[in-house]
Protein backbone atom coordinates (compact mmCIF):
# COMPACT_ATOMS: atom_id res chain seq x y z
CA UNK A 1 0.00 0.00 0.00
CA UNK A 2 1.15 3.51 -0.52
CA UNK A 3 3.27 5.69 2.24
CA UNK A 4 4.09 8.79 3.09
CA UNK A 5 5.94 9.50 6.60
CA UNK A 6 6.77 13.23 6.72
CA UNK A 7 9.87 14.18 9.28
CA UNK A 8 11.67 17.20 9.70
CA UNK A 9 9.29 19.55 11.35
CA UNK A 10 10.38 21.28 14.82
CA UNK A 11 10.97 24.68 16.30
CA UNK A 12 12.79 27.30 14.93
CA UNK A 13 12.85 31.10 15.50
CA UNK A 14 11.41 33.47 13.02
CA UNK A 15 13.35 34.12 9.60
CA UNK A 16 15.07 30.42 10.28
CA UNK A 17 15.01 27.85 8.18
CA UNK A 18 13.53 23.99 8.67
CA UNK A 19 13.81 21.07 5.72
CA UNK A 20 10.86 19.02 5.77
CA UNK A 21 11.08 15.59 4.38
CA UNK A 22 8.39 12.97 3.08
CA UNK A 23 9.45 9.34 2.67
CA UNK A 24 7.44 7.19 0.37
CA UNK A 25 6.73 4.13 -0.24
CA UNK A 26 4.82 1.34 -1.73
CA UNK A 27 4.28 2.50 -5.27
CA UNK A 28 6.33 3.45 -8.67
CA UNK A 29 7.78 6.94 -7.33
CA UNK A 30 8.69 8.57 -10.59
CA UNK A 31 5.04 8.02 -11.76
CA UNK A 32 3.83 10.26 -9.06
CA UNK A 33 3.55 13.91 -8.09
CA UNK A 34 3.89 14.87 -4.43
CA UNK A 35 2.58 18.25 -2.74
CA UNK A 36 3.34 19.75 0.48
CA UNK A 37 0.32 21.04 2.43
CA UNK A 38 -0.60 22.83 5.49
CA UNK A 39 -3.90 24.04 7.29
CA UNK A 40 -3.24 26.96 9.81
CA UNK A 41 -6.24 27.08 12.89
CA UNK A 42 -9.16 28.81 11.43
CA UNK A 43 -8.04 28.58 7.87
CA UNK A 44 -8.70 25.70 5.15
CA UNK A 45 -6.08 23.35 3.77
CA UNK A 46 -3.76 24.87 1.40
CA UNK A 47 -1.78 23.43 -1.27
CA UNK A 48 2.32 24.93 -0.65
CA UNK A 49 4.15 23.32 -3.35
CA UNK A 50 4.10 20.05 -5.47
CA UNK A 51 6.72 18.12 -7.84
CA UNK A 52 6.69 16.07 -10.84
CA UNK A 53 8.59 12.90 -10.31
CA UNK A 54 8.24 12.50 -13.98
CA UNK A 55 9.78 15.63 -14.93
CA UNK A 56 10.88 17.77 -12.35
CA UNK A 57 8.55 20.12 -13.00
CA UNK A 58 7.34 22.14 -9.39
CA UNK A 59 4.82 24.46 -8.61
CA UNK A 60 4.00 26.96 -5.52
CA UNK A 61 1.87 28.95 -3.43
CA UNK A 62 2.16 32.30 -3.89
CA UNK A 63 2.46 32.90 -0.23
CA UNK A 64 5.96 30.82 -0.39
CA UNK A 65 7.62 32.00 -3.78
CA UNK A 66 11.00 32.43 -3.58
CA UNK A 67 10.86 31.49 0.13
CA UNK A 68 10.22 27.54 0.11
CA UNK A 69 11.97 25.51 -2.15
CA UNK A 70 10.47 21.94 -3.29
CA UNK A 71 13.11 19.14 -4.30
CA UNK A 72 13.19 15.13 -4.64
CA UNK A 73 15.94 12.60 -3.78
CA UNK A 74 14.94 9.87 -6.23
CA UNK A 75 17.04 7.53 -5.01
CA UNK A 76 15.96 7.38 -1.83
CA UNK A 77 12.42 7.81 -2.32
CA UNK A 78 12.15 11.28 -0.74
CA UNK A 79 10.70 14.53 -1.27
CA UNK A 80 11.62 17.71 0.53
CA UNK A 81 10.37 21.02 1.29
CA UNK A 82 12.88 23.36 2.40
CA UNK A 83 11.65 26.32 4.24
CA UNK A 84 13.77 29.85 4.35
CA UNK A 85 12.61 33.08 6.01
CA UNK A 86 10.17 31.28 8.32
CA UNK A 87 7.72 32.97 9.92
CA UNK A 88 5.28 32.70 12.86
CA UNK A 89 1.96 32.44 11.12
CA UNK A 90 4.00 29.50 9.24
CA UNK A 91 3.45 27.53 12.21
CA UNK A 92 1.30 24.79 11.32
CA UNK A 93 0.99 20.52 10.78
CA UNK A 94 2.32 20.37 6.93
CA UNK A 95 1.64 17.31 4.93
CA UNK A 96 3.01 15.48 2.22
CA UNK A 97 0.37 13.76 -0.14
CA UNK A 98 0.48 11.89 -3.28
CA UNK A 99 -1.25 10.91 -6.77
CA UNK A 100 -0.54 8.74 -9.76
CA UNK A 101 -0.33 11.60 -12.33
CA UNK A 102 2.40 13.23 -14.09
CA UNK A 103 1.41 16.65 -13.57
CA UNK A 104 0.74 18.20 -10.30
CA UNK A 105 -2.65 18.01 -9.68
CA UNK A 106 -5.36 19.72 -7.56
CA UNK A 107 -6.44 16.66 -5.54
CA UNK A 108 -4.46 13.67 -4.19
CA UNK A 109 -5.39 10.10 -3.16
CA UNK A 110 -2.87 9.50 -0.51
CA UNK A 111 -1.70 11.22 2.48
CA UNK A 112 0.70 11.33 4.80
CA UNK A 113 0.09 11.92 8.97
CA UNK A 114 1.70 15.26 8.88
CA UNK A 115 4.92 16.75 10.68
CA UNK A 116 4.91 20.06 13.22
CA UNK A 117 6.28 23.16 12.33
CA UNK A 118 6.53 25.92 15.13
CA UNK A 119 7.96 29.15 14.71
CA UNK A 120 8.51 31.73 17.16
CA UNK A 121 8.62 35.29 17.19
Amino acid sequence: EVQLVESGGGLVQAGGSLRLSCAASGFTFDDYAVGWFRQAPGKEREGVSCISMSDGKTHYADSVQGRFTISSDNAKVTVYLQMNSLRPENTTVYTCAARHIRCCPYEYDNWGQGTQVTVSS
